[in-house]
């Protein structure tokens, strides 16, 4: 298997995870959930971990690919004021959590950048198909 057919399920293995963990230890994630959103933070963590979820399902799958890795781009996106939040909370923990916490904020930028590339793999593998 090459490795631009391995990157969509290796990316689908970390939304798989990501999203379990939001099920199984809610309250850690709970914690990061910004108070300015509507409703309880447990209903955000669950459904950003259905999303993980569902995000994981439609990359393993060649036809939902393009679509799907699109949308884990924004995803990724979207929760990035939950890192910030994350980080400003964790400011005055020990220095190895409080590193742990700023150094999700970069990590944002590959994430996108992995989903963007596997769309864009799966577009030219579909064009390559369909000649």
């Amino acid at each position: 298997m090459s490795r631009s057919e391995r990157s969509p399920l290796l990316l689908a293995g970390l939304l798989a995870t990501a999203g379990v963990a939001h099920f199984a230890s809610p309250r850690q994630f709970d914690a990061t959930i910004p108070r300015s959103l509507p409703g309880s933070p447990r209903v955000w963590t669950y459904a950003s971990g259905a999303v993980e979820l569902a995000l994981a399902a439609g990359l393993a799958v060649p036809r939902t690919r393009k679509a799907t890795a699109l949308t884990a781009a924004a995803f990724f996106v979207g929760v990035f004021p939950a890192n910030v939040k994350m980080a400003v909370d964790w400011r005055h923990r020990p220095t190895p959590l409080k590193a742990a916490a700023l150094g999700r904020l970069p990590l944002q930028v590959p994430l996108v950048l992995w989903a963007r590339g596997v769309a864009r793999n799966a577009a030219a593998a579909n064009a390559g198909g369909r000649s």
